[in-house]
């Protein structure tokens, strides 16, 4: 499940993971498995209101932010690690929204401190709990971000079914990494904030989440042979695609859930 780790070959990193995630999510607009009817979907149901600020830690290619500033005029700030995401998220909102107030920084989302706490209308963390060091720690970083009222939009990961010891190995996770859906609801409510909503991938936004990276790949490999990250490249890709067509496609599964902080 690559939204979530970069694994390296043979235990040892040598491309830089940051370069790697350009190439395989090249094709993409969501960088998680959302299609973009249920994107649109759940943007049309924040129903936020002009000038209302919004956090998306771990922003990806900003998508949610600039989605959100061309319906409702929303102020944001979009936080991620990745260099070439923050030029891409950069880019988007010099064609799409160059007026809006969105600021895109380059940074550890784990570092990011509000200049005013509880001052979000609205905080996003979409498939990278892993800045936080899981789904209740998210939880609990942007509960202290958003105001009372306030919305806390999250994407995570959950078990299908019990996963077999040999997934477990081959993805190099442990059981209690991630919960079952029910629990993810749960999670949220036990830390006193009220699910308002759960948005579901099927088979389908998987498919096409995993399978086009590897049509980006292969399109990459094709215009760039000799650059010396090849090799390593398509072993890694092709490690996460047995993995995924071996057990992943039907032991994981995947929602964004939407908490009102009371």
């Amino acid at each position: 499940m690559t939204f979530l780790l970069v694994l390296a070959v043979s235990g040892e990193l040598i491309m830089d993971p940051w370069k790697y995630y350009d190439i395989t999510h090249k094709r993409h607009h969501l960088c998680n498995p959302l299609n973009t009817e249920k994107f649109e979907r759940l943007c049309q149901l924040l129903r936020l209101k002009r000038g209302e600020r919004v956090l998306d830690i771990a922003c990806g290619k900003g998508e949610f932010l600039i989605r959100l500033a061309e319906l409702y005029g929303i102020t944001g700030i979009g936080v991620d690690i990745s260099p070439y995401c923050i030029r891409d998220c950069m880019e988007k909102h010099r064609r799409r929204v160059p007026d809006s107030d969105i600021e895109f920084v380059e940074m550890d989302g784990a570092d990011y401190r509000p200049e005013v706490p509880s001052s979000f209308d609205a905080a996003l963390c979409i498939g990278a709990s892993w800045v936080y060091g899981g789904h209740r720690g998210t939880i609990q970083t942007l509960k202290g971000m958003v105001k009372n009222g306030g919305l806390i939009v999250v994407g995570e990961p959950f078990w299908l079914m019990e996963p077999s010891k040999e997934y477990l190995e081959v993805e190099e996770i442990n059981r209690d990494d991630f919960g079952t859906h029910r629990n993810n609801v749960r999670v949220g409510e036990n830390e006193g904030l009220s699910c308002l909503y759960t948005l579901v991938s099927d088979y389908d936004d998987w498919d096409h989440y995993e399978t086009l990276q590897w049509w980006a790949v292969d399109e990459y490999v094709r215009a760039h042979p000799d650059d010396p990250d090849i090799r390593e490249l398509v072993q890694r890709k092709t490690r996460e695609k047995h993995i995924y067509l071996q057990g992943g496609r039907e032991t994981m599964g995947w929602a964004i859930y939407v908490f009102r902080k009371e």
